[in-house]
């Protein structure tokens, strides 16, 4: 059994979304970040980062949305989420990396600003840059990365969730996947899937 810690509205959707694909048991724990909960001491003993999401297994707590995603994937090998040849999964991890290090660093500017800054100008000018700095991720990703119809080609893989993020993202700093004609695909296609439908409707209540 494995157990996952959650809160809405932030990054854990793209696991939570895989966990539910894959037919995973699991118990999911709710750490709501409004609440300051990921800060708790309860929490810290679990995940001494802080940060959520989380994921307990049998032989112990995996963190960070990429090693989550990979693991949910190779663990539920039957549901076929990672890709049958190696540069395929090494394109997979390459995009989860790059939207963890740099896409979703990008929005954090925006939203947890004081993680790297003080003054009240600096604070301001990440959050005034996040739009441009996500829309020229998008561009990147629309013209380098994203084949279609999903993030490497035509199966769906344990990426696809994490790249679903970036339309939360960009409409929470004001813009949008408008002109990103692949990218809008991979939502439409993304959004058609059970598992992203229940996930979403967990995020809503």
């Amino acid at each position: 059994m494995l157990t996952y810690y959650y809160s809405r509205g932030s990054s854990s959707l793209a696991a939570h979304i895989l966990l539910i694909e894959v037919g995973a048991r699991f118990d999911a724990v709710e750490v709501p970040i409004s609440d300051g909960a990921h800060r708790a001491p309860d929490y810290l003993r679990i995940n001494p980062k802080g940060r959520i999401p989380a994921l307990q297994t049998p032989d112990g707590l995996i963190t960070e949305n990429a090693a989550i995603l990979e693991y949910i994937a190779a663990t539920h090998a039957d549901a076929a989420t990672v890709p049958s040849d190696a540069f395929t999964q090494a394109q997979a991890r390459a995009l989860c990396a790059y939207l963890g290090t740099t896409v979703h660093v990008a929005y954090a500017h925006a939203r947890r600003g004081d993680r790297w800054a003080n003054l009240d100008a600096s604070l301001a000018d990440m959050k005034a840059r996040a739009p441009q700095n996500l829309l020229s991720c998008a561009d990147f990703l629309e013209k380098h990365f994203v084949s279609g119809p999903w993030a490497l080609g035509g199966k769906f893989s344990f990426c696809d969730p994490y790249l679903f993020l970036l339309d939360h993202w960009l409409t929470r700093v004001g813009a949008s996947l408008d002109g990103f004609p692949k990218l809008s695909a991979h939502k439409a296609a993304m959004m058609a899937r059970p598992a992203t439908r229940q996930a979403l409707a967990i995020y809503a209540e």
